[in-house]
């Protein structure tokens, strides 16, 4: 399946990358080479999210309110738990227990089913919504089950740049 990517950075809130040490930097493109010429060319690969980083060391930037510690993903103006302002970005575990979960049996055209929709609760507490992934059985999904996140291609664009995705993976 080919689907159309929008540019990375088109939306409101910058991608938060990472320059290779493993710190959240905003504002900088790692997505890209300049050439000889000056022009840039973009990766052949791009995260289907900003807050997922990809590489050799994938993983999850949450925005994390530096008064109450409650984390978000993507742009926020203020804290929903106490209405401050202020956040930083934090690394997110990798581990992960399966908290809650659906099996979905029906999805839009093209969509492989079934397939299991979860809410994972991280080693550090953050709480992530998405699908576990690489059950050969879907139905043996269980409460409690130790997952880890992965990283896997889901589509194409026609310039041949791929859209990374995550899900959990049973350890």
């Amino acid at each position: 399946m080919e689907v159309s990517l929008p540019r990375m950075g088109s939306s409101p809130m910058p991608p938060v990358l990472s320059d290779g040490s493993g710190a959240p930097s905003t504002y900088r493109r790692t997505d890209m080479t300049e050439e000889a010429d000056g022009t840039a060319e973009v990766s052949e690969r791009l995260p289907i999210v900003d807050y997922l980083q990809i590489g050799d060391d994938p993983h999850l930037v949450a925005n994390e309110c530096t008064d109450c510690g409650a984390r978000y993903f993507d742009r926020r103006n203020a804290c929903a738990k106490c209405g401050r302002t202020a956040f930083t970005n934090v690394r997110v575990a990798g581990e992960a227990t399966l908290r809650a979960f659906s099996i979905v049996h029906r999805a839009a055209p093209g969509i492989p089913v079934p397939y299991v929709s979860a809410i994972v609760q991280t080693d550090d507490g953050t709480s992530v919504r998405a699908n576990v992934v690489g059950l050969d059985d879907p139905l043996k999904a269980e409460l409690g089950m130790r997952l880890r996140l992965t990283t896997y291609g889901c589509g194409t664009d026609d310039n041949g740049t791929e859209c990374v995705a995550f899900g959990y993976a049973a350890v």
